[in-house]
């Protein structure tokens, strides 16, 4: 059998929800071989689940990267939390170094319950680089409003329209994907490759634990392309993957939860 292999370039969830820990495990469960480089440790405090992020040097996520790309090669990329614009830089000079192909850019703006960019120079560093050089590029809405310069992205219209302007900068195919922001009965996911629109309404699941799902779902994106999948074939199978993960999700403890990334099976 082939070894398909995937790069996940993120940082560290230390609960295990989100980050690299969800990449890999939405890997190996798509029977995709995975390997990160790291970029940043998120822990924790467990007296009120603050989040404390202690970054990576550089230096090292350079030689992470290299490891993975020279030393064995692979089919499909993905990039996470990116806490710098020098970091984005370096993540789009590999990509143009190595003329890498199946790249997913999720670009990780803003965290769940928190609706301001959290790291504004990266964010920007995103827009100017990293949008041109992605073959798929999944923003939440916030995170497309953001790309896209508009006020909001809330209606099925306002979705339409940021996509359409994020694939004018360069992406090859837009997902953005309202989820639990939007205000509906329906989680709404759109895809936009140039041409056509192609919507997929479901209705919301509810009582479920979301944490990590962006992040769940890009990897399986990352994963379908990495086995040789179309942009569309890959996306529906990362939608059949996410909504069996968020169907099986459970609580951590007090503070959160996590999707279920074991039980999917094709």
């Amino acid at each position: 059998m082939a070894l398909h292999k995937a790069m996940t370039i993120a940082g560290s969830d230390t609960s295990g929800g989100a980050g690299m820990e969800a990449d890999l495990k939405t890997f190996t469960a798509m029977g995709v071989y995975g390997m990160t480089a790291l970029t940043v440790i998120v822990a924790q405090n467990p007296k009120d689940w603050a989040h404390e992020m202690y970054p990576i040097g550089m230096d090292v996520i350079e030689k992470q990267i290299k490891t993975i790309v020279e030393g064995i090669g692979i089919d499909a990329m993905k990039t996470g939390m990116l806490g710098s614009a020098e970091l984005v830089q370096l993540v789009a000079d590999t990509i143009d170094k190595y003329s890498l192909k199946n790249v997913v850019i999720d670009p990780v703006m803003v965290c769940k319950g928190i609706d301001a960019i959290m790291v504004p120079d990266a964010a920007a560093a995103i827009k100017e680089v990293l949008v041109s050089r992605a073959d798929v590029i999944t923003p939440n809405t916030l995170e497309a409003a953001y790309l896209a310069g508009m006020d909001k992205v809330e209606t099925l219209d306002e979705i339409k329209e940021a996509a359409a302007r994020i694939q004018q900068m360069g992406a090859g195919y837009v997902v953005i994907k309202s989820g639990s922001r939007n205000d509906g009965d329906e989680a709404v996911d759109v895809l936009y490759d140039g041409k056509d629109y192609t919507v997929n309404a479901e209705k919301k699941l509810e009582g479920c634990f979301n944490h990590g799902g962006g992040c769940t779902f890009s990897a399986a994106i990352t994963a379908g392309l990495a086995k040789g999948l179309s942009v569309k074939d890959a996306l529906a199978e990362a939608k059949e993957f996410i909504t069996v993960a968020l169907k099986n999700s459970f609580r951590l403890n007090q503070f959160s939860g996590a999707t279920d990334h074991c039980k999917w099976h094709k």
